[in-house]
């Protein structure tokens, strides 16, 4: 809520800080993304993908999304790539992992507090909802239906989250002309100043829409409330079966795919959107290099080098 809160507020006035054109000092805040994703990148590479046959699917998967056009089935369709090579080549990758699990000792307590009726219910709401929809959209031309809708569709088809959303969210409103390019670009920029997770990047895209079917405060609750809960309904309708899930060794290696598709998937957000939209000159690599320093090797807090870089791109912008 503290971002989402954030972002509405920024969206109020974002029209006038940029009418038309990226702000210099926005164009700092894109550059810090940059360096913000390549470390989450790295990171999640170093647990996720740790080995040649991890890192070869997830660059694999990185480069079929570049060449693919930006579509939520894309990339459920590289997870679910992910998942059989998983399955069928990381077998023993899993079995490594489950023979040092059982040597160290075990910290987790069995998952409680979820029925399997409210599970099982879950799940069938959620296949409903992806599936009817977008069916349903052609039909009820309501705005407020058809933002929930699209919404839902992108936060039901994105997995790892994150930056991986950008193409999806930018085909949604940017293509039909719901936010300008320049403001969409603004409000992701400010989106890497405040906390928590990028999905209630969500409610600013909500609050921002000129011509699109919502606006305003409401506009932003319908937004945020729709990506979000494909990950609410999706979460218990798993949860209290994820112990069996977890110790059945096809499952787990399938899930070690799974993983390292994800990191793939950032590996090309990282790209696009990310850097072809932030990086323009050799000046701003300098600055992403900059960036990475105070993050990666002083351990600076992110919101500081974000404040920097809008800083040094507003101050010597020409």
């Amino acid at each position: 809520m503290p971002s989402a809160i954030a972002l509405v507020a920024f969206a109020f006035g974002v029209h006038d800080l940029t009418p038309g054109r990226t702000a210099p000092w926005i164009h700092g805040l894109l550059i810090a993304a940059v360096a913000v994703v390549a470390l989450a990148v790295a990171s999640m590479a170093a647990t996720l993908a740790p080995d040649a046959r991890r890192r070869t699917l997830a660059i694999g998967v990185a480069s079929v999304a570049l060449l693919a056009p930006p579509s939520g089935y894309v990339q459920l369709g590289l997870v679910v790539a992910g998942a059989i090579v998983g399955r069928f080549f990381l077998g023993d990758v899993r079995r490594d992992a489950s023979a040092r699990a059982h040597d160290a000792p075990s910290l987790e307590k069995p998952v409680r507090g979820i029925d399997t009726r409210v599970a099982l219910a879950s799940g069938i709401t959620f296949a409903i909802l992806i599936v009817g929809l977008p069916i349903a959209e052609r039909f009820v031309n309501v705005g407020p239906f058809v933002a929930f809708a699209r919404f839902f569709e992108v936060g039901g088809l994105v997995f790892g989250g994150g930056h991986v959303v950008l193409p999806l969210l930018q085909a949604q409103v940017v293509t039909p002309g719901w936010v300008p390019d320049a403001n969409f670009l603004a409000g992701y920029g400010a989106a890497q100043a405040v906390p928590g997770p990028l999905f209630t990047f969500a409610a600013y895209l909500g609050a921002a829409m000129q011509r699109g079917p919502v606006h305003g405060i409401g506009g932003a609750a319908i937004c945020l409330a729709a990506i979000f809960l494909p990950s609410f309904l999706m979460l218990a309708a798993v949860l209290p079966f994820w112990d069996r899930i977890r110790r059945n060794a096809a499952a787990g290696a399938a899930l070690l795919g799974v993983n390292a598709a994800v990191v793939g998937l950032l590996l090309a957000a990282l790209y696009s959107p990310v850097w072809v939209t932030a990086v323009r000159s050799t000046g701003d690599v300098a600055l992403v290099l900059a960036a990475l320093l105070a993050l990666a090797v002083w351990r600076a807090p992110p919101w500081t080098v974000v404040l920097g870089c809008a800083v040094v791109t507003g101050t010597f912008a020409h």
